[in-house]
């Protein structure tokens, strides 16, 4: 059984900033793939940023030069740093994980979600 729970979310004004956190536990064997994404009302999830275990990172042009995923290994943790807030980042936001578990099964596993609202 593995576990993603995510933090930090909240309500902010645009321009302002918030930073993620999401901690892996359970039968973790190993993570490979780690990210975040997020869904609006009415719209489908998109992917947000992804990092490796060893750190290469991928972004959404959307966010690009605005957020900055992170990760922890020795924590099973990642962090998006999310600056220049707008409006339209309003969402649910998600992280998930690729992990071998213990028992030398993998599967992509996913939190429950955390709002963050950005006022105008």
């Amino acid at each position: 059984q593995v576990r993603l729970v995510e933090s930090g979310g909240g309500l902010v004004q645009a321009g302002g900033s918030l930073r993620l956190s999401c901690a892996a536990s359970g039968s973790i064997f190993v993570i490979n793939d780690m990210g975040w994404y997020r869904q609006a009302p009415g719209k489908q999830r998109e992917m947000i940023a992804t990092v490796t275990r060893d750190t290469n990172t991928n972004y959404a042009d959307s966010v690009k030069g605005r957020f900055t995923i992170s990760r922890d290994n020795a924590k099973n943790t990642i962090y998006l740093q999310m600056n220049s807030l707008k409006p339209e980042d309003t969402a649910v936001y998600y992280c998930n994980a690729d992990v071998l578990t213990t028992m030398m099964t993998r599967d992509v596993y996913w939190g429950q979600g955390t709002q963050v609202t950005v006022s105008s």
